[in-house]
Formats: C-alpha cells, sequence, structure tokens
C-alpha cells in the first residue's frame, strides 16, 4: 500500500508569533486526501510523516494492518519537511506525527500553540543504532568533520537539521563552513554533482550512497557524540505525537491507536527483518536495499526514566541557547503518560 503524497504549499507562514521561529514560520500544507485505513467506528487520524527511515514503526502497522486490526481509521500523510508536519497539526489538519518528525520542529510548534501535543514515541539514535550522519563522496579525500573547513554542506530542510548540522560542524573544529538546506532525496545527486563536499543526512541516504558506490560515512551517530557529549547517548531527535485536542476528545481511541501503534515499535524491535519491507513506498528505499538500511532504536513516553528525559532536555536546550526556541521547552511536559 502506498502513502497519499502531498504537495507543498506556496503559502504565506501560518503564524507570526514571536513565541515561534524567527525566520521562515510554517508553510501551510494542503492536506485533503482519501484514507488509506477505513473504519466505520474510529474519527480518522491523519498522520504526517517525513520519509525518513526512522518512520517504520509506522509504515509497518499500516502495512500488517495492526489500526485496522484496532478499528481505526488512519491516513498516512506524506510531506517534504518535519516543519510540514507541525504545522499541519497546528492547522487543525493532522491529528498526529509518526516517528521521524523532528523534534525541534514538534517544540516550536508547541511554543507557538502551547499545551498542542503530546509525545508518545521517540526513536533514539546514537552510534550503536543509527540515523544521522555525515556523507561524502566515495573518492572524496575528506577524512573527518574537521577537514570540512572552508567546504559546502547540506543538511535537510527545516531548523532542526541545519542548527544540528551547524553545531556538529563547529563542535568538531570545522570553520567557516557554509550549511546549505536541501531535500534529503538530493543529497546523492548534489555531491556526485560537486554541488557541496559533504551531507548532513538521515537514514536511508547513507546505505543508498553507500550500496550504488557514490557516497561512504563520513562519520555515524555524530549528534550523540558532539550534541549530547556521549557517543552513546540517546537523541530523541524524532517523535510521535497526538494532538492533545485529539486525546482530550477520544481518550478511548488514543488508547486503541497507541497500542497498535507499539504493535508497530515492537515488530521494528523484535523481528526487523518482517518490518523492512513496510520501507517501500514510504521512503527512498527498494527491493533488496530495505534489508541494509540500520534501525534506529524506539521508546515509548511511558517508559522514559529520568536520564532518557535528561537527554532529551538537554537536546531541546541547545534550540534555546541558540535563539531558535524563544523561551525553554520542557520535555517533561510534552510526554504523553496514559
Amino acid at each position: 500500500m502506498s502513502p497519499i503524497i502531498l504537495p507543498l504549499s506556496n503559502t504565506n507562514p501560518l503564524l507570526r508569533r514571536r513565541t515561534a521561529l524567527k525566520a521562515g514560520g510554517l508553510a501551510l500544507a494542503s492536506l485533503g486526501a482519501p484514507a488509506l485505513v477505513r473504519a466505520q467506528s474510529s474519527p480518522k487520524i491523519r498522520l504526517g510523516f517525513w520519509p525518513v527511515a526512522s518512520g517504520i514503526p509506522f509504515f509497518a502497522a499500516i502495512e500488517k494492518g495492526y489500526f485496522k486490526d484496532a478499528g481505526l481509521d488512519v491516513e498516512a500523510l506524506k510531506l517534504a519537511s518535519p516543519q510540514q508536519v507541525a504545522e499541519a497539526m497546528i492547522a487543525g489538519r493532522a491529528e498526529g506525527s509518526a516517528n521521524g518528525t523532528g523534534s525541534a520542529a514538534l517544540g516550536i510548534a508547541e511554543i507557538a500553540q502551547p499545551g498542542l501535543l503530546k509525545i508518545f514515541c521517540t526513536n533514539p539514535t546514537n552510534t550503536k543504532f543509527v540515523l544521522d550522519q555525515f556523507i561524502v563522496g566515495k573518492d572524496s579525500p575528506i577524512k573527518s568533520i574537521a577537514e570540512l573547513s572552508g567546504k559546502r554542506v547540506a543538511c535537510g530542510p527545516g531548523i532542526q537539521n541545519v542548527v544540528l548540522a551547524r553545531t556538529v560542524v563547529e563542535r568538531a573544529g570545522a570553520k567557516n563552513v557554509t550549511v546549505v538546506e536541501l531535500p534529503i532525496g538530493q543529497h546523492i545527486a548534489s555531491i556526485v554533482a560537486g554541488q557541496v563536499d559533504a551531507c548532513y543526512t538521515l537514514e536511508p541516504t547513507g546505505t543508498i550512497g553507500r550500496l550504488n558506490g557514490t557516497t561512504r560515512n563520513l562519520e555515524v551517530g555524530v549528534i550523540a557524540k558532539y550534541v549530547l557529549g556521549n557517543p552513546m547517548a540517546p537523541w530523541h531527535g524524532g517523535s510521535a505525537s497526538l494532538t492533545s485536542e485529539f486525546i482530550k476528545k477520544h481518550p478511548d481511541v488514543t488508547r486503541r491507536f497507541i497500542a497498535a501503534y507499539k504493535r508497530g515499535v515492537d515488530l521494528v524491535k523484535n523481528n526487523p527483518a518482517e518490518a523492512r519491507p513496510a520501507l517501500k513506498g514510504y521512503t527512498a528505499i527498494e527491493g533488496a536495499l530495505t534489508n541494509e538500511v540500520p534501525m534506529a532504536d524506539y521508546m515509548m513516553s511511558t517508559d522514559f526514566k529520568p536520564a532518557d528525559i535528561a537527554y532529551f532536555q538537554q537536546f531541546f536546550d541547545l534550540f534555546t541557547d541558540r535563539g531558535i526556541f524563544s523561551r525553554k521547552v520542557d520535555v517533561a511536559g510534552m510526554l504523553y503518560r496514559s
């Protein structure tokens, strides 16, 4: 089953608030589309997703029929950036986000509209559970991130990717790096064409480039190492969430939805080989490539320990320190507790 692919909107920013991101804002997306999974007894749950590998629990839950089994009406909305997902929730045109949606984008949305959402699952990654990486051309002479001084580095769209790319190169010792935003699907091509010297990117990009012989990984798990200060620290860079309004109006449906979503999480954690085919149609991964992509870890909000919250908070505090968040965002208050 293929997801619904939605075009980017060219409308003006949705909100012009002091509490929102200083530049850019959140662009509206047109989300009208038929549901993927129909159920007569449940309100529609429109979940936005960004086409990266860490969204696999959601993809698997759809493909395996877990939502249908729970009597749920779920619609998958494929969008081009985490901001598109977040602003759809603000606009009331999506009830939530799938894993892989940038947590910082959700933080900005929470600032723009306090109490907007609750995070029920994250996809923590590090040097073991790989999602984030710097890649270069296969034959590039660059051997370390520190050697990117004076170079052009691409990253995915959105403020989370830009801030993290800049932070990593700075903390790795590179100076005068130009960071440019590009759709994640253009990262490999931009390196091959010589438009950029490296990319801060997310899986499945690194795996695709490695297997087709065009790029190689310069370093993986860079956010845990350079931002959190520990290569094995959990970077909660992506989050699945539901709007607080939906949770309040439909508490029973919310519980059934999260339980069905957790079936997807459990499948990925316990039987990744069975889950991997769900990447097809939702990401750029096709065929045998689905067997090669590294898997992120996953954590339900009800399983968070104080140390997990502390690392998540450290990540959010970077955006406050950089002036991207206009105020401190309390991670603990954003977590769903059943």
